[in-house]
């Protein structure tokens, strides 16, 4: 799912391309995509286009007639510019938006469509798709201290609760935690200070190296290579290989369709995590330190 670095250069490539022009008309084919039927879409045809916001993991598109286009990409939509007028097909295309510097296209991958659209008229309606979290970079220490430990729960769970923190998915927060030196399951409302401080540095610090990463890596083009899965990320995505501090294999945790991976070494004293799956299959057997998972992989 794109987060607040991908849509970040999301909103800085869109700037560059259709504010201060025209959407000449838009054309949705997915059945599921357009979740609001008033205003309608028609409402943006022929309307300039004034300005880009993110909305937490959502991108808006603002119109002279305070109308906005919200966006919101979920797991596998990508957003995608072509000089070249793009009819969608409604399979993996699901909407085209033909302005009149170029085509915005919306495509989905998979069978299962979750990216949604919505059209609403003026800041009020545009506030109800916020879910409330704060944006960490205008957000004080005190500030970032004080919505963590409103609720207790995991670190991984308050990082990714879009409630609490603007923009903030599975990938990024993997980094963020790893870069804190701090355990995805340490429970908020234990932590010390000064483990808050850190992980409010982390955050701010991870969120904006992966953003110049992105930019760069778009290189001034629009970016096509949106992904979750990073070569330079040090934890996410990197299960079985070596950390890159300390060289220990990194572990994960999965649950349903998603995995945390962390360092044991680094993060959380050498203790291994329980996987929810195999650690309720294996009870007393699962392995509870790296040298017992080494041990296991031996015999």
């Amino acid at each position: 799912m794109p987060e607040l670095p991908d849509v970040v250069v999301y909103i800085e490539a869109l700037e560059q391309r259709v504010v201060g022009h025209v959407l000449e008309r838009a054309e949705v084919r997915g059945p599921f995509l357009l979740r609001t039927a008033a205003p309608p879409l028609e409402s943006m045809h022929a309307r300039r286009v004034t300005g880009l916001r993110r909305i937490g993991k959502r991108i808006a598109i603002g119109f002279e007639n305070s109308h906005w286009l919200v966006f919101h990409l979920m797991i596998a939509g990508r957003l995608h510019w072509s000089q070249r007028q793009t009819t969608p097909d409604g399979k993996r295309t699901l909407a085209a938006f033909y302005f009149d510097s170029g085509t915005l296209t919306l495509t989905e991958a998979g069978a299962r469509k979750r990216a949604s659209l919505h059209v609403v008229a003026g800041e009020a309606e545009l506030a109800n798709l916020d879910p409330g979290g704060i944006d960490v970079f205008s957000a004080s220490l005190e500030q970032f201290s004080a919505v963590l430990t409103s609720t207790n729960h995991t670190l991984k769970r308050a990082l990714t609760d879009a409630r609490l923190f603007s923009g903030i998915g599975n990938a990024y927060s993997d980094e963020v935690l790893y870069h804190a030196r701090l355990s995805p399951v340490a429970l908020t409302q234990r932590l010390s200070g000064e483990h808050i401080a850190r992980l409010f540095e982390a955050t701010r610090q991870t969120l904006t190296e992966w953003t110049h990463n992105l930019r760069a890596k778009a290189g001034g083009k629009f970016p096509e290579k949106v992904t979750a899965f990073q070569e330079q990320m040090a934890v996410h995505g990197k299960y079985g290989k070596p950390c890159p501090r300390c060289g220990a294999k990194i572990q994960r945790i999965r649950y349903a369709s998603n995995e945390t991976n962390y360092c044991a070494h680094c993060q959380t004293g050498w203790k291994l995590l329980a996987d929810r799956a195999l650690s309720r299959l294996l009870r007393e057997d699962w392995p509870r330190t790296l040298e017992q998972l080494e041990e296991r992989h031996r015999t």
